[in-house]
């Protein structure tokens, strides 16, 4: 069975997934969730039952949740060492704490922005002040990336890898929320305008979005969620 990969949709995380099967270039597949209707189903739920995305459905039919353990799954797969870098050496540990980062504590220094622009009914005040914790979290997140990033056009070194996926699909949110400014950080502006030139990211966006997908050498095809999810092992 072809892996496939429910990615969701606006703005999910897991656009940088799509991403990363691409680079890999091994057959995969996508079904699109659209976040948060088609996760609240009990269907949905018999999959993943924190009702979120990313989930990969293995070749065996079994789910597999979480971004970091769909990320190892393609690192263990990726034997021309196209997206990642030989197990155990120096480079593959430096890979594995840049993911860990990005998955940690950028990713969640978003979470106060989320909280406060899904609470239209809260008090007002109380959205104010997550949202002004928010921006200070994601502001000290992007000093600490910028921090971290080398001279070379992507986080490690002269080709996009698995962080620059994780990246990806989380740092397009500070856009949404206007939570930084953009100026200010030079480094991951840089690579995050690389990155959304790159084809494997135009194609995850275009899905995403619901447009005519381009030509890919390793995506087989969309399938429809209700289809994945009455075929999947659980």
């Amino acid at each position: 069975m072809t892996p496939v990969l429910l990615t969701g949709f606006p703005l999910g995380s897991s656009l940088g997934l799509v991403a990363a099967f691409e680079w890999l270039g091994q057959p995969y597949q996508l079904s699109r969730v659209q976040m948060p209707d088609d996760m609240t189903t009990d269907i949905y739920g018999r999959i993943n039952g924190r009702r979120e995305t990313p989930v990969l459905i293995t070749g065996d039919g079994s789910p597999l949740t979480e971004t970091m353990a769909i990320a190892l799954w393609l690192e263990t797969r990726d034997h021309d060492r196209r997206i990642s870098f030989a197990p155990g050496s120096g480079e593959a540990d430096r890979l594995h704490q840049v993911m860990a980062f990005l998955n940690t504590g950028f990713t969640g220094a978003f979470s106060p922005l989320w909280v406060a622009f899904e609470m239209q009914t809260a008090d007002a005040a109380f959205r104010d002040a997550l949202r002004t914790f928010g921006r200070s979290s994601v502001a000290r997140r992007h000093e600490q990336l910028e921090a971290m990033i080398g001279d070379g056009p992507y986080l490690l070194g002269d080709r996009p890898t698995l962080a620059d996926a994780i990246f990806v699909g989380v740092a397009r949110w500070a856009d949404f929320h206007q939570a930084i400014d953009p100026g200010v950080y030079p480094k991951i502006r840089a690579l995050k305008s690389r990155l959304e030139r790159d084809p494997a990211v135009r194609l995850a966006l275009a899905i995403e979005d619901g447009e005519a997908v381009p030509e890919s050498s390793a995506m087989t095809g969309l399938v429809p969620l209700k289809q994945v999810l009455q075929g999947a092992a659980v």
